[in-house]
C-alpha cells in the first residue's frame, strides 16, 4: 500500500515528500534580483528628475501668471490681473487673435493638401514617391531661420514686383509660411494611417463598381480621418508658436503672439505674457489629448498612436 499524506489527495509518499520540501524551502532571492530592483528605482528616480528638469520652467511660468506685480520676474501678489489683461488690453488681445486665426487657417490649408498627398503616397506608391519623400524631408530639416530668409523676398516680389495684392496681406504670408512644414507633418501622419491599414476595402468597393470619387469619399477618407484630424489638430499648434518665421512675413497691423512676445523683451516681460502663454498651453494640450482620443477610438494601441503622430 502506498502511504497517503492527509490534505494531499492521493499523492505517493515519495511525491509528498518532495512537495513539502519544496513549500517549506522556497529559494532566497538571488542578488541579481536585488540588484536589478535596485537599478530599476535608479532609474524610475532618474525619469523623475528628467521630468521635473523639462517640466518645471513650465510650471513657474503657471505659478507667476497669478503675479499681480509689474514685472514677471518680480512676484508681488496673488491676483488674476494677468488673465483680465487680455480683454483690457486690445494691443494684447489682438495679438492672440491673429495667432488664433493664423493656426486656424493654416492647419485647413495643410491638412487639405497633406491628406491628399498622404493618400496618394499610401495607395499610388512608384518611383516618384521616393523624390517625393525626400523632399518632404528637405522641408522639415531646414531650418526654420532659412525658411524665413527665403520667404520674405518671395513674398515680396509676388506682392510688391508682380502687383498681386493678395501676398501683402499679414495674414496670408502668416499662413503660407506656417503651413509649409505643416504640410508635411500631416503627409507623414496620413501615410503612416493608411500603411497599416490594407486596401482590400478600396478594392470591393471598384469591384462593386463604384465611383473613384465615390470611393475616396465613403472608404479611404473614413479610414484615413484618425490621422487627419490629428493633423489637423497638430498642424494648429505649430502655428501657435511659430516665431521666426512669423517675424520675417508679418506686416504691420497682424502682429501675432510670439512676434508681440519678442518685442517685449525690450521692455520687460509683464505677468500677462505669463497668464497668455498658459492660456496657449493649456490649448495645446487640449489639442494634443483630442488626438490621442480620436486615435484610442479608432482602435489603436498607444503604439500605434505614438507612431502615427510621429508619422512613422
Amino acid at each position: 500500500m502506498t502511504s497517503v499524506e492527509p490534505g494531499l489527495g492521493s499523492l505517493p509518499a515519495f511525491a509528498v515528500d518532495a512537495e513539502q520540501h519544496t513549500l517549506g524551502h522556497r529559494e532566497p532571492p538571488t542578488q541579481h534580483s536585488q540588484r536589478k530592483s535596485w537599478s530599476d528605482r535608479l532609474l524610475g528616480v532618474w525619469a523623475v528628475l528628467v521630468f521635473v528638469f523639462l517640466f518645471a520652467p513650465i510650471l513657474v511660468i503657471v505659478i507667476y501668471s497669478f503675479n499681480n506685480g509689474r514685472l514677471l520676474i518680480a512676484f508681488d501678489h496673488f491676483g488674476l490681473d494677468g488673465y483680465l489683461a487680455l480683454f483690457q488690453k486690445p494691443v494684447l488681445s489682438d495679438a492672440v487673435m491673429v495667432s488664433l486665426r493664423t493656426g486656424a487657417i493654416a492647419s485647413v490649408l495643410a491638412t487639405l493638401l497633406g491628406t491628399l498627398a498622404g493618400i496618394a503616397l499610401a495607395r499610388k506608391p512608384g518611383k516618384w514617391t521616393y523624390w517625393f519623400i525626400g523632399l518632404l524631408l528637405l522641408v522639415s530639416v531646414t531650418p526654420e531661420i532659412v525658411d524665413a530668409v527665403s520667404l520674405l523676398p518671395w513674398l515680396v516680389f509676388l506682392g510688391q514686383d508682380l502687383g498681386m495684392s493678395v501676398f501683402n496681406d499679414g495674414t496670408v504670408r502668416l499662413v503660407i509660411g506656417h503651413s509649409l512644414f505643416s504640410v508635411a507633418v500631416v503627409t507623414y501622419i496620413v501615410r503612416a494611417r493608411l500603411v497599416g491599414l490594407p486596401a482590400n476595402l478600396e478594392e470591393a468597393s471598384a469591384d462593386l463598381y463604384a465611383p473613384p470619387v465615390r470611393t475616396f469619399l465613403r472608404v479611404t477618407l473614413p479610414l484615413a480621418m484618425p490621422a487627419v484630424l490629428a493633423g489637423l489638430l497638430l498642424s494648429f499648434t505649430f502655428s501657435l508658436d511659430n516665431t521666426v518665421v512669423s517675424a520675417f512675413v508679418q506686416v504691420s497691423g497682424s502682429t501675432p503672439w510670439p512676434v508681440y512676445v519678442l518685442s517685449a523683451l525690450r521692455s520687460g516681460l509683464r505677468p500677462e505674457i505669463a497668464a497668455v502663454s498658459t492660456v496657449m498651453l493649456v490649448l495645446t494640450l487640449v489639442a494634443l489629448a483630442v488626438v490621442a482620443l480620436v486615435l484610442k477610438r479608432a482602435g489603436d494601441s498607444a503604439t500605434d498612436i505614438a507612431r502615427t503622430m510621429a508619422g512613422g
